[in-house]
């Protein structure tokens, strides 16, 4: 294998114990020993993700090892979130047709905590037995410059690149980020695709099944708001920072899980990704 063309995305990896990879077809090519250049840290660590924020350097690093780095078998890999320090994971509702029955008008934002994060290989956990947990995928995009008070043209330009994600909810009465926020209730992969040429995600299908049930179905240019309305709409009230994690909304189709089951999720372009429930 040659180095890519700097104008090919690269599907970035985390996997094993904290392995960086880029995937190439059915292996991961470990590239790790990039990892090394990234800029001594020292107490108090700045805010965002290291390797994210400096992914853009670390480009020409990684693509200088992949000719000759060693491979793994992408099935036998434990892939774990691309993002291994969100500062913050900002979620939307109601930005597809027909997707929520609220009342209320148009797209709204809200956070949900950053110790929900996970990759797929953890699983979805049942945390609170007897209560309904419902599926929704999404588009992911990970920011990776600092962005505030941006226009969604500049917001977009900020991106680092996009994953799938699944937005996990607890039905009850409880505050809602409260109830997404449960340990691994963001599950993130299985790689993020750098956003070179936006990724081609403007139009992709997005879906999402169960136990080889297709329940969610859609494409991301139903949207109500894109991508860079998402993040421009979010730096009105706070800065983003490199490795925050935007979730841009779930297609209609919203279901129940229960433990045991497998959950299959696919974005045009982006890959797709199994987690199981227990």
């Amino acid at each position: 294998m040659t180095a890519p063309d700097r104008s090919t995305a690269l599907k970035i990896c985390r996997f094993d114990s904290d392995r960086l990879g880029v995937v190439d077809d059915a292996r991961i090519r470990d590239v790790t020993p990039a990892v090394e250049r990234l800029p001594p840290c020292r107490w108090p660590s700045p805010p965002g993700d290291s390797l994210i924020a400096h992914l853009s350097t670390l480009r020409p690093h990684i693509e200088q090892l992949l000719p000759g780095a060693p491979t793994v078998a992408l099935g036998r890999a434990r892939i774990q979130s691309p993002v291994a320090n969100p500062g913050k994971v900002i979620a939307v509702r109601s930005n597809y047709p027909g997707a929520s029955s609220s009342a209320e008008d148009g797209p709204q934002l809200f956070l949900k905590a950053s110790s929900s994060v996970v990759g797929p290989s953890a699983g979805i956990e049942l945390r609170l037995p007897g209560r309904r947990v419902d599926h929704e995928v999404e588009l992911v995009a990970v920011l990776g410059r600092r962005v505030d008070r941006a226009e969604p043209r500049a917001a977009l330009a900020a991106v680092a690149g996009y994953c799938i994600g699944i937005d996990v909810t607890l039905r009850g009465d409880e505050d809602r980020g409260l109830r997404k926020s449960l340990d691994g209730f963001t599950v993130l992969g299985p790689w993020l695709t750098t956003a070179d040429e936006d990724a081609g995600v403007t139009d992709a299908s997005i879906e999402l099944a169960v136990n080889g049930e297709l329940r969610q179905s859609g494409r991301t240019s139903q949207m109500t708001l894109g991508v860079g309305g998402i993040i421009a709409e979010a730096s009105r009230y706070f800065a983003l920072e490199p490795g925050d994690v935007v979730m841009t909304g779930t297609p209609r189709g919203v279901g129940p899980l229960v433990a045991g089951d497998e959950v299959y999720c696919a974005i045009e372009g982006l890959g797709t990704m199994r987690v199981t429930v227990r």
